[in-house]
């Protein structure tokens, strides 16, 4: 007996009509006669498909560890990363395989590198050679700057150059400097600044598509994924919400949630606050109205 035929039995044997299954389930009436013929392929992949028998186990009070293990007997090819089944369900584009850099460039850049700056040095000291060997004739500086450092300075240099000339054209250069100075620094220090510091809130994220419902998802115990979408269908969220994270979600007349990790969650709908929907990995289907 195959899995759908083994979940027809058992709404039989528990008196449920497969509409009474759908609404006991939160599973769309097309999706679980779907499931009940075998077919899985529009479930969202292999995490749904398991949360949505797990949840109809629940339901018809079977062992859903028989359904599960029926399911991975008749459905589960491979056993794929999660890297794969979040490709698969659209959260996120197939990595691209980084280009390694050859051996070969990288000696070619050092190499590179390494005659590039032996030229500058030589460049450098050559022009330090030929600055030295140039006659220094006289030479008068006068430094100044400001800064957080206020100065009085008094000097009276005196210079004096004198070059007498002989017949063979030589050049003797006497040059004399008697500075005196006196400087009284003064230094004004200006108060460091105090910063204070303070809790900052996260701000809420906020998603709307009318009013009249609202459900707040508040992601206290572990990361979930969530699929969020309204009467019309029109999705409000589609993604992963990590821990510590809380999002507001209203529309006018019913929101759909489909939360892939029912433990870590909380759920506040119309201003009340509401039991735990599962247990920690189970994937579980929602709606709330008005009257929620």
């Amino acid at each position: 007996m195959s899995l759908g035929s083994s979940i027809v039995k058992a709404r039989k044997d528990a008196s449920f009509t497969i509409d009474e299954l759908s609404a006991a389930t939160s599973i769309r009436l097309t999706l679980l006669r779907e499931i009940e013929a075998d077919d899985f392929s529009h479930c969202g992949g292999d995490t749904y498909a398991r949360g949505h028998v797990r949840n109809i186990a629940r339901a018809l009070k079977v062992d859903e560890n028989v359904l599960l293990k029926h399911y991975d007997l008749e459905q589960r090819v491979e056993e794929r990363s999660i890297q794969a089944l979040l490709v698969e369900n659209s959260v996120m584009r197939q990595p691209q395989v980084s280009r390694r850099v050859s051996w070969k460039v990288l000696i070619g850049i050092s190499l590179g590198s390494l005659a590039t700056v032996g030229i500058a040095q030589i460049i450098i000291s050559n022009n330090s050679a030929t600055s030295i060997n140039k006659p220094l004739l006289g030479i008068s500086t006068l430094p100044s700057a400001s800064a957080s450092t206020t100065a009085t300075e008094t000097a009276s240099p005196s210079t004096s150059v004198s070059a007498s000339a002989s017949a063979s054209g030589s050049v003797s250069p006497s040059t004399s400097f008697s500075p005196s100075a006196k400087v009284t620094p003064s230094v004004k220090s200006s108060p460091s600044p105090t910063s204070s510091k303070g809790a900052i809130a996260k701000p809420r994220s906020s998603y709307s598509t009318g009013t009249g419902v609202e459900v707040i998802v508040n992601v206290v115990r572990a990361k979930t994924w969530l699929f969020v979408s309204d009467a019309s269908g029109r999705t409000l969220f589609s993604g992963e919400v990590p821990t510590g994270e809380s999002a507001i979600y209203t529309t006018t007349t019913r929101l759909d949630l489909k939360v892939g990790n029912a433990g870590g969650v909380d759920l506040q709908v119309n201003g009340k606050k509401l039991p735990s929907i599962g247990a920690n990995g189970a994937v579980v289907s929602v709606s709330y109205g008005a009257n929620s």
